[in-house]
């Protein structure tokens, strides 16, 4: 990646590894030998298998953001030089990113803090009056901000085929300005054929916007291929968490909408009475960016590129497959699926068993065998209510870094609690479960104040648990 500005040419590319072997990690990733205490008193290597909610760094991403710390200062007005390297950088940092999801020349690219981010902020770039049409699929990052819009919400069928024909009739029989889809489940990996999507949407004059956040970082995204106009994803699960996300598409919208923010560095004119706001990405930017977190999402997109075409997909595939088949073999287990003829899900699964408790289930795997996943409703209550488990369910997700042993360690875990039960007694508290007088000691760190103010901050579950 190069870019010219009054200082020369800056260049920044990543360097990828060979992947070791077919069980092994794609990428390395900060963290990836971190050892966790069980109650036992044992330690083992972190199972992180929570890539869905926050992915980890890539180690070509901390680096990146090391390498060009030294050179951090204001960025687009300032005179200094490294205020010119930094706007250099930036604003390379805004091309790799657009270019990674597949912009069109005239497209826009808009730095934001994470998806929920630039979905709120394309609500107010929708045209006066038009109407939003969403699916009741999706994670509320993509449904709540279009209930501002008083969106339709479009109840999904039980299968591909017949929520695209849905689909279809609802945008026959009503004038929509925006369609509003997921690119992936953040529950169960699954999605619309977006081509699909993208045809029916624009034969009946809407566009479409897509929430990549478990998409573009998993099977990679083209704007221009599939003729989608926006894209929304997060640099936290595009293994860079640095603060940093993105909106890409259309520019009329977002040259037109109201101002996201209301700033300095948004404007062409202030004076007492009246404000005149510049165009995109500028509009939507006000105030001083996050130049450090642009620049580490702008190195993850440039890793995952340059990765072998289909490699991707092919880890992620192995990995999803061998922990489906795993857990679909265990007695009382249930993997969910949103529909029966779905294909090419990314590496998330969602499960439960029958009887027990998801928080109960999630807590014994941290505390008996080092295995990270998540519980609850996922932000998608609507979905998890389709599925039948309002109470939430059990979440387990794969990316670059994930390697075979922790889906084998994840299935036999599964497997010992439904054959033998806890070793440890569990209790809740405030909400969530955790071992009874945890044994387990505090990581050595600074501002750790204990694993009690963790579970603390968990939100109760919507039904009270029933005990183990």
């Amino acid at each position: 990646m190069t870019v010219t500005t009054e200082l020369g040419t800056a260049t920044c590319g990543p360097t990828t590894p060979t992947p070791r072997s077919p069980g092994a990690a794609l990428l390395p990733v900060v963290g990836a030998s971190t050892q966790v205490p069980l109650f036992d008193g044992t330690t083992r290597t972190y199972a992180n298998l929570d890539y869905a909610a926050s992915a980890p760094a890539l180690e070509s991403v901390a680096a990146r953001v090391t390498e060009v710390l030294p050179l951090y200062a204001s960025v687009h007005r300032g005179a200094g030089y490294l205020s010119q390297v930094s706007t250099a950088l930036y604003e390379a940092s805004r091309q790799t990113i657009a270019r990674f999801v597949g912009a069109r020349p005239d497209d826009v690219a808009i730095i934001t803090r994470n998806t929920t981010d630039a979905l709120n902020l394309l609500t107010g770039c929708v045209p006066a009056g038009g109407r939003v049409l969403v699916l009741d699929v999706e994670h509320h990052a993509n449904l709540l901000p279009w209930q501002r819009l008083d969106a339709t919400v479009l109840p999904i069928e039980d299968t591909v085929v017949a929520t695209l024909a849905a689909l279809e009739r609802e945008l026959a029989a009503s004038s929509y300005a925006l369609v509003a889809v997921t690119g992936a489940s953040n529950v169960t990996g699954e999605a619309l054929p977006i081509a699909d999507v993208v045809r029916l949407a624009h034969d009946a004059g809407a566009r479409i916007v897509v929430d990549g956040a478990q998409l573009v970082p998993h099977r990679g995204f083209s704007l221009e291929a599939s003729g989608a106009d926006y894209v929304a994803f997060s640099g936290h699960k595009t293994y860079a968490p640095f603060g940093a996300g993105a909106l890409v598409g259309r520019r009329d919208w977002l040259d037109a909408g109201e101002a996201y923010l209301a700033g300095g560095g948004a404007v062409r004119e202030v004076r007492a009475g009246k404000t005149v706001w510049t165009t995109s990405p500028a509009r939507h930017e006000a105030g001083s960016p996050n130049v450090i977190g642009a620049i580490a999402l702008a190195q993850a997109c440039e890793a995952l590129a340059a990765l072998p075409a289909g490699a991707l997909a092919a880890h992620e595939g192995r990995l999803r497959a061998r922990l489906v088949a795993g857990l679909e073999a265990i007695d009382g287990v249930r993997v969910f699926r949103v529909w029966a003829d779905s294909a090419d899900p990314v590496g998330v699964v969602a499960f439960s068993l029958t009887g027990h408790d998801p928080g109960l289930v999630a807590a014994y795997l941290a505390a008996e065998h080092g295995i990270g996943v998540r519980d609850g409703r996922f932000c998608a209550h609507p979905l998890l209510a389709r599925l039948g488990a309002p109470e939430g369910a059990i979440r387990a997700s794969v990316g670059v870094g994930s390697e075979v042993e922790a889906v084998d360690r994840l299935v036999a875990a599964v497997r010992t609690y439904v054959t033998a039960g806890p070793a440890a007694r569990y209790t809740i508290v405030d909400g969530c479960w955790t071992v009874a007088d945890d044994p387990r000691p505090l990581i050595q760190i600074h501002g750790l104040s204990g694993l009690a103010a963790t579970a603390a901050a968990c939100t109760p579950a919507p039904l009270q648990p029933s005990a183990p």
